[in-house]
């Protein structure tokens, strides 16, 4: 199952407490203080790890608590810090308090790690409270508590390309067609219903990878369809190809109002996503009335500066062409920065 939001309570350990001791051993009648100090109670950690898909297992369980600090002991013997707490989490995933909405941290790289609740600082013994004229303190101090919120995680895929555009206009079969990834294709609408990831090869040095963002709809920023819950997972991606159906005698659909208005959907839920670059994929060119289709939706799309490649997910037409435009725009953009 696939799940990309979550809300957990954490709470790190309490510090443990100082002790008030005194030494005592044979001819050292003076002994003096030696309450030893509380341990400092456990962090609770997040990291990114890329063994992680989604957040289901924090879904599962909403509770975490990091272990508490160990009490201090005569002979000034330190009482034993808290364990932390790590917990993993996939990588991209967005941490924010659930209370202010701040973010805490983008853990958007393997190995990636943030403190989200600090472990109490253990209390001082009486050891420390020794003075030239108090030389037998009977005073010593209690560990802090721990810190403790409520967290919500978001997780955003990390794709170098995303596929966008209408259901059934092609996406999935053109992800299945470059790549390993297996998404479910079928002729009805909102088959995908998460997001795939695939990875694409380019040569036998150069690949990367794309997602299959579940089709989007008119409305689809204001939570019709299935765009609104995932849109998030296009905001990391570099590059957008949108694919467009070309079939207007079977489905009645218009490949210039379909472009307008996914982009227009694109821009609603996030303005940043119209400045992306972005390479139109005109999806099912084998069909013979799809050729004017293309020569007019190539007239437009030429006139506002975005590529456009003429492909075919059935027959693969055009495909490799598609993945080394979409290389270059890659490398392009590497190179500029």
């Amino acid at each position: 199952m696939f799940v990309d939001k979550a809300r957990i309570y954490v709470k790190a350990g309490r510090g443990g407490n100082g002790v008030v001791s005194f030494r005592r051993e044979k001819y050292l009648p003076h002994g003096g203080p030696d309450g030893g100090d509380g341990g400092k109670g456990g962090d609770v950690v997040l990291v990114a790890s890329e063994h992680m898909k989604t957040l289901l297992d924090m879904r599962r369980r909403r509770h975490y608590r990091a272990e508490d600090g160990r009490h201090g002991e005569g002979g000034n013997r330190k009482g034993r810090d808290g364990e932390d707490l790590y917990l993993y989490v996939p990588v991209g995933t967005v941490i924010s308090d659930a209370s202010t909405g701040e973010v805490l941290a983008d853990l958007s790289r393997p190995g990636e790690s943030v403190v989200v609740a600090r472990g109490g600082r253990g209390g001082r013994g009486n050891a420390h409270f020794a003075t030239p004229t108090n030389r037998a303190p009977r005073i010593c101090e209690d560990g802090e508590p721990g810190e403790e919120r409520v967290i919500d995680l978001t997780l955003k895929l990390l794709a170098d390309v995303g596929l966008v555009g209408y259901p059934n206009a092609g996406k999935s079969s053109i992800l299945a067609r470059l790549s390993a990834a297996r998404p479910k294709i079928a002729s009805y609408p909102f088959t995908t219903v998460v997001p795939v990831l695939g990875i694409v090869k380019v040569d036998e040095l150069e690949s990367f990878v794309m997602a299959d963002i579940p089709g989007l709809i008119e409305g689809a920023h204001k939570g019709l369809g299935l765009g609104d819950e995932f849109l998030r997972h296009v905001e990391r991606a570099k590059i957008l190809v949108h694919v467009v159906d070309l079939d207007t005698l079977t489905t009645c659909r218009d490949p210039i109002k379909d472009f307008i208005v996914i982009n227009s959907e694109l821009g609603l839920y996030n303005k940043s996503l119209l400045e992306r670059p972005q390479i139109v994929a005109a999806n099912k060119i084998d069909l013979p009335w799809a050729r004017d289709q293309y020569a007019k939706l190539k007239e437009f799309l030429d006139g506002m500066g975005v590529p456009s490649v003429p492909v075919s997910a059935l027959t693969g037409e055009n495909l490799g062409l598609l993945v080394e435009e979409v290389a270059r725009m890659l490398r392009s953009m590497e190179e500029g920065r």
